[in-house]
């Protein structure tokens, strides 16, 4: 009961971070940080695929209701929480497989990797399907990796925020 609390605090708080400050908030004129798919990355690890996939269609739903993007964002974190598992076992190895895994226990390595595989994935389906064009590829290649950057750098710095805030 309390883990449902805290995902639909993170939920709500998530979404309107991004809607509110973020979307506003471009660098160089196409760089935009996404910070929503920490949502997607901090769910509990042993979380039904159900109900892994329909919190993200409903998470990238309400962003595509707020962006009027037309259901890009959806599929970005379909995607990622499709994966997610793939990723935690590349990033955590044995660890995530005999579920002893501790998000916040594990070495940094070890969560940037995750969080990095999230991101660029998540970045790679979004910004295919936004600018959809194969004319655009460097557009494309540079939006992918310097927004990737930045959103990895957000993601990582909140972690440790929130991870601050535990102790």
């Amino acid at each position: 009961m309390k883990t449902y609390f805290i995902n639909s605090i993170r939920f709500v708080l998530l979404i309107l971070v991004q809607v509110m400050i973020l979307n506003h908030f471009e660098v160089f004129g196409y760089i935009n940080p996404y910070i929503y798919p920490l949502l997607i990355i901090l769910l509990p690890f042993n979380i039904n695929s159900i109900q892994k996939l329909l919190l993200a269609f409903v998470l990238g739903i309400c962003i595509d209701i707020f962006e009027d993007s037309g259901g890009i964002h959806a599929a970005a974190t379909l995607i990622i929480a499709y994966l997610r598992p793939l990723f935690l076992r590349n990033a955590f190895g044995l660890s995530y497989d005999y579920q002893t895994l501790k998000f916040y226990d594990a070495p940094f390595r070890s969560r940037l990797v995750y969080v990095s595989f999230m991101v660029i994935i998540h970045h790679v389906v979004l910004f295919s399907l936004e600018i959809f064009s194969v004319n655009h590829l460097l557009y494309l290649l540079e939006k992918i990796v310097y927004s990737s950057i930045f959103s990895i750098i957000l993601i990582m710095i909140t972690l440790n925020l929130i991870r601050k805030n535990r102790k």
